[in-house]
């Protein structure tokens, strides 16, 4: 059974992997099936969630966490954070307030995120 130090610290390492786009940590800690809606709806599944880190088409320059919610559930958790986000998508600045809800699961003894949902902060 994972602890909660272990889900925070999983959540840790993932915003490090967002930070410097680390491709290799990002892999290990997103699920093969991964399901991510993004803040304008779209649904990405892994590969399409790694692209634009493996491509250099987005880069954070802050991802600051301010909120931070975490429940149990029976084979995993559900984590659910306001972060502070800016950097660059396709060379077009951005910046603002999102909030993130993540399923964490784990897979061969590894927390991995299995969905996730970001919303916009207005």
């Amino acid at each position: 059974m994972f602890t909660e130090e272990d889900i925070l610290a999983a959540e840790e390492a993932l915003r490090r992997a967002m930070l410097s786009s680390d491709v290799a940590a990002l892999d290990a800690l997103l699920s093969d099936d991964l399901v991510f809606v993004s803040h304008t709806g779209q649904l990405f599944d892994k590969e399409a969630d790694l692209a634009p880190h493996r491509s250099g088409a987005l880069r954070l320059t802050r991802l600051d966490i301010t909120e931070q919610e975490l429940r149990y559930l029976s084979a995993g958790a559900v984590v659910v954070v306001r972060a502070s986000v800016s950097g660059e998508f396709q060379g077009a600045r951005f910046e603002g307030d999102f909030r993130y809800t993540r399923v964490w699961q784990v897979v061969d003894d590894a927390p991995q995120v299995i969905t996730a949902h970001c919303t916009a902060v207005v």
